[in-house]
């Protein structure tokens, strides 16, 4: 009779699930075609990973030499940041390399996506001056990882340059081509034996943007017009400079390749006109183009770009465009700097034809067009994140279809929840995750997608720039009210180890045979 009980529950334990995992995990997405779930498993080598920024999770700003950086800068001064909160201390990874690498085999991760600190590395941000302290801490945390199995993934730069070099004029100084050109060497030379994937700039234009058109960001200048294309033009030929760097010098001794991490939401049109279906071509290929076109494609900006900024200049009187040019040469030199592309997505934005003719023309103006979201869109912890799992897939579509073939790693995706009470049943980011990995299985299944792996964001609660700690993304949660800083695992930490541990997503049927 026992057995007969134990046979029964087991049996509409089975059911239960098959029916959750059959249904559409968000009811406002019910499209049969466009949002039913996939079943299947990825490839065997399949790059499972998390990432976090060293500003945003070291803490220990000021200690063992190492030099500011322009985000202490920008979070030291009053009405910066959410309630002036600084990463001073933030999750005190400097001082928490086996905890956290506990939590990444946790997790059952083999990759764990982090950036290294130019300022901790190199105070005064050349290496005329080597802080041999933070040089030792990335040793320390590399060789931690690869004892555990987990492949370092390292970006050179994300987003925290030596305030030192602020003071020069940063990326708007062409000086900063050969000076990440040197810092780049060095960390090529000192960890690559140990490191075969790198990744020179986070999201350049989202740093670009914020930091340098409006200010939202460190280092909070507001050149309107001009500071974020003067800038990323800077970032696109250092970024390109270093690649080439590491094919000649490195490359054949150390096995590695080196990447570009870009930001892209999906642009849906908001109506099937001729108009708002151009305007969405226009803000895909004019904003993720901008960088991506350029080390792709072309070697060049697209074309829509250069004439719509080329004509809003012309408007308000000036004789050149407020869009960069390159040379030949420059332009040999992108065309094809990347051995693969590195994606962060989180959400999508619906777009609409808008001719915008501002006296004082600005990037945000620039393309022409409108965004919104759908109120029956979830919210989330960040205004400008909505879960919408179908974008992720037609961007990765869009991207295959522009740039060919090309090797894509998922380097960012994962949701907020704002800062409050302790919730560690985190049902909806699980669905997030859930549904936005199931549509990276079928781009890569159906649609034929070169995606060699997915690093979620983020390991833990962090800092979040400006937003400082209102904003929680982390599949750990952390405690900042505790000197020690604790880490606690989510639901949807949970998820994801299983997700990974099935490679993808088996039918609950499938599972009780294995």
């Amino acid at each position: 009779m026992q057995g007969q009980l134990m046979f029964a529950i087991l049996f509409v334990t089975l059911c239960v699930e098959t029916l959750a995992e059959d249904e559409f995990l968000y009811k406002q997405f019910t499209d049969p075609e466009r949002d039913a779930f996939h079943y299947g498993k990825f490839q065997e080598d399949f790059a499972w990973g998390v990432a976090t920024a060293s500003y945003q999770i070291e803490g220990a700003w000021n200690e063992d030499g190492k030099g500011p950086s322009v985000w202490d800068t920008f979070a030291h001064t009053p009405g910066k940041t959410h309630l002036n909160q600084t990463a001073d201390v933030t999750c005190d990874s400097y001082h928490k390399i086996a905890e956290d690498v506990k939590n990444l085999k946790e997790l059952g991760v083999n990759h764990y996506r982090f950036s290294l600190s130019w300022s901790r590395i190199m105070p005064k941000g050349t290496p005329d001056e080597i802080n041999p302290a933070g040089v030792q801490y990335y040793h320390d945390l590399i060789d931690a990882l690869l004892a555990a199995n987990i492949q370092p993934m390292v970006t050179l730069y994300h987003w925290d340059m030596p305030q030192v070099l602020m003071d020069i004029g940063g990326w708007e100084n062409e000086l900063m081509h050969a000076l990440f050109v040197a810092y780049a060497d060095f960390c090529f030379n000192e960890y690559g034996g140990k490191v075969t994937k790198w990744i020179t700039f986070n999201e350049p234009t989202v740093f670009t943007v914020f930091g340098y058109e409006i200010g939202y960001h460190a280092p909070g200048k507001t050149h309107l017009g001009w500071g974020a294309y003067r800038a990323g033009h800077i970032v696109l030929k250092a970024h390109a400079s270093a690649y080439h760097l590491y094919d000649k010098k490195y490359r054949a001794s150390q096995n590695g390749v080196v990447g570009i991490t870009l930001h892209a939401r999906w642009y849906e049109p908001k109506t099937d006109t001729d108009a708002d279906r151009a305007a969405a071509q226009r803000a895909l290929t004019g904003e993720l183009g901008w960088f991506a076109h350029p080390v792709f494609l072309t070697g060049d900006y697209p074309e829509v770009a250069k004439e719509l900024i080329a004509a809003k200049s012309r408007a308000v009187g000036l004789t050149s465009s407020r869009f960069p040019e390159f040379t030949e040469e420059e332009k040999q030199m992108l065309k094809g700097s990347a051995d693969f592309f590195g994606l962060n997505h989180y959400s999508t934005s619906y777009i609409e034809n808008k001719v915008d003719a501002s006296l004082i023309p600005n990037i945000m103006s620039d393309l022409d067009y409108k965004a919104s979201e759908d109120d029956s869109w979830d919210r989330t912890g960040s205004w400008w994140l909505r879960p919408v799992p179908w974008g992720l897939r037609r961007t990765l579509k869009w991207i295959k279809k522009t740039y060919g073939d090309i090797p894509v790693y998922i380097t960012e995706n994962g949701m907020s929840e704002n800062d409050g009470p302790v919730r560690l049943e985190d049902t909806d980011r699980v669905t997030y995750y859930r549904a936005y990995i199931n549509e990276i299985l079928k781009a890569q299944q159906i649609d034929g997608v070169n995606l060699k792996g997915y690093i979620a964001w983020t390991l833990m609660d962090n800092f979040e720039w400006a937003e400082g700690y209102n904003e929680r993304f982390g599949l750990f949660h952390v405690d900042f009210n505790d000197p020690d800083r604790p880490r606690t695992a989510r639901a949807s930490a949970k998820a994801f180890a299983q997700i990974i541990k099935d490679n993808g997503f088996i039918k609950a049927k499938e599972k009780s045979e294995l």
